[in-house]
């Protein structure tokens, strides 16, 4: 234990709850006078202070904004917004594969896409487009997947004029490291009547249908931007029946799904189906809608639950916006997604903070330098050895809107939800047939998410994990429980149930701890023990 804390049982406490062990397999109930009993035993000044602890900042190296993770024999890499780039074999520090060219015909990665004037940046994207940009070029969010079928790889990417005018587009390549080739526009977004004949919206949809219901005459005609996708953050990935998706959307109309035809990297536009929310060009929307925050849509399958996760991120992308991850989670490819309360953001359902299962927003935690802020747009990977892994970008607290990537492991709980754990991945296992209790009793950093969508910066307390299962705070008590076998831990504190994982890890500094992450009711609980 550390010093300043003592944990004394009295000879009747331990009778009462020896029965009651701390494992899922006994009796699990720790009655409340149990829990006073513990207080009244456990001596701390529940200083959540984390002076004295080793800090240190683990950067990255290189600054990649909306990062889409891919890994490629061993390698990893990223692509970001703005033409930016890098590859990693640890996760932890990358390296540039762009030349450093950024939006330059030299850049290795994106040159040739760059110099497609007349087709990806034709409508939406640069100064010279049909909606011009006010700021040189807009090349957003690239996700790179490789297609056995085509053996090559494909890139699918946005350029984009302002918040409801954008343009999807693909490009293919033979190597991850480029170049990419531009080979088409797909999805159109802020169409009007004056600009429809500059796409190929009326090779899918007739006149009528686009009149009726993606402007408005009476606005002067306005695209319905609450309504419909703003055309940006397209990500694509693989069915477990093996077919191809696109996923895509922000604000304005929400979070949309398109098939792919694999074999040439085309949509293929459904039949329209309103009652369900399909448009016979735009697809099925999935979440979200009337310009409420939500955007960077990721979907991956993962066979050990057989659930589809869709990560998106709320809030305002700049360091004191709120921006955060959330997940949802489907059976089916193309929904209903819902979170841990079986509900889904949708058009006009109030503030979406109350939606989804949040996996990080702004933090501080024992042994970085600083805070972590606005914590989002991220990827999602299953790698090759079955360790899966969130990639995101995170802000600083005293570094302005500097960015870096970082990439942590998550488990999934009993149940099957995400939890992602605290600390950077440095290659650490969790150990799946369980910890011995010594390792998991002790003093820890206890941090609550929460829900909230601001600048707030959520602060760790101070909490006490007794060996018979008890869980003493300064202000809230609890329980614990793990499951014999394997690493599954049950937390019971503030009045709230969640249910997680154990893993040893090391962190920022490279300290090795103990460390928890478990959800319930849509929040996410983080504890390392020092």
């Amino acid at each position: 234990m550390k010093k300043g804390l003592q944990i004394v049982l009295s000879l009747s406490l331990v009778g009462a709850l020896m029965f009651t062990g701390c494992s899922f397999g006994g009796k699990k109930e720790v009655t409340q006078e149990m829990i006073n009993e513990a207080k009244n035993n456990v001596k701390s000044d529940f200083d959540a202070s984390m002076n004295g602890i080793k800090k240190g900042f683990n950067s990255a190296g290189q600054s990649v904004h909306d990062p889409s993770i891919v890994e490629v024999n061993g390698t990893y890499y990223i692509y970001g917004s703005h033409c930016s780039a890098a590859k990693s074999t640890d996760l932890n520090k990358w390296t540039n594969i762009t030349g450093g060219a950024g939006y330059s015909p030299n850049n290795t990665i994106y040159g040739k896409i760059y110099n497609s004037e007349k087709g990806a940046l034709a409508y939406t994207g640069s100064s010279e487009s049909v909606f011009p940009t006010s700021n040189g070029k807009a090349i957003w969010a690239p996700d790179v997947k490789y297609s056995e079928k085509r053996k090559l790889y494909y890139m699918y990417f946005c350029t984009s004029s302002d918040y409801r005018t954008s343009t999807i587009c693909y490009a293919t390549g033979k190597s991850p490291e480029g170049p990419f080739e531009w080979q088409g526009n797909l999805v159109y977004s802020g169409l009007t009547s004056q600009v429809i004949d500059k796409t190929d919206v009326l090779d899918y949809v007739d006149e009528k249908w686009v009149k009726e219901h993606y402007y408005s005459d009476e606005e002067g005609y306005t695209y319905k931007n609450s309504e419909y996708p703003n055309a940006i953050d397209p990500t694509i990935f693989w069915d477990k029946d093996g077919k191809m998706w696109m996923t895509y959307g922000s604000w304005s109309g929400g979070i949309f799904l398109l098939e792919i035809d694999e074999e040439t990297g085309k949509v293929i536009h459904p039949k329209a189906d309103e009652a369900n929310g399909v448009d016979p060009y735009y697809g099925k929307r999935l979440l979200g809608g009337g310009h409420t925050s939500i955007e960077g849509p990721y979907i991956v399958y993962d066979k050990d639950s057989d659930y589809y996760y869709l990560f998106v991120s709320y809030g305002a992308l700049q360091k004191t916006g709120g921006y955060q991850m959330r997940v949802f989670r489907s059976k089916e490819v193309d929904g209903d997604y819902v979170d841990m309360k079986g509900k889904a953001p949708a058009m006009r359902s109030g503030s979406h903070s109350f939606f989804g299962l949040k996996l990080s927003g702004n933090y501080i935690m024992p042994s970085l330098e600083q805070a972590y802020m606005a914590t989002g747009h991220n990827s999602a990977m299953i790698a090759t050895n079955g360790k899966k892994y969130i990639c995101y970008h995170t802000r600083f607290e005293n570094k302005g809107e500097f960015h870096e990537p970082r990439v942590h492991q998550y488990l999934l709980s009993e149940d099957g939800w995400p939890c992602m754990l605290p600390y950077s991945t440095s290659g650490e296992t969790a150990k799946t047939d369980g910890y011995e209790k010594e390792k998991i009793v002790g003093e820890y950093y206890l941090l609550n998410h929460g829900s909230n969508i601001n600048a707030d910066i959520a602060e760790p307390e101070k909490v006490v994990f007794t060996d018979n299962g008890v869980i003493v705070g300064k202000s809230k008590s609890g329980s614990w429980q793990t499951k014999d076998g394997t690493n599954y831990i049950d937390i019971t504190y503030g009045g709230k149930t969640f249910k997680g994982v154990l893993c040893e890890m090391k962190d920022e500094a490279g300290t090795t701890c103990m460390t928890f992450s478990a959800v319930g009711e849509n929040l996410s609980i983080w504890g390392v023990k020092y």
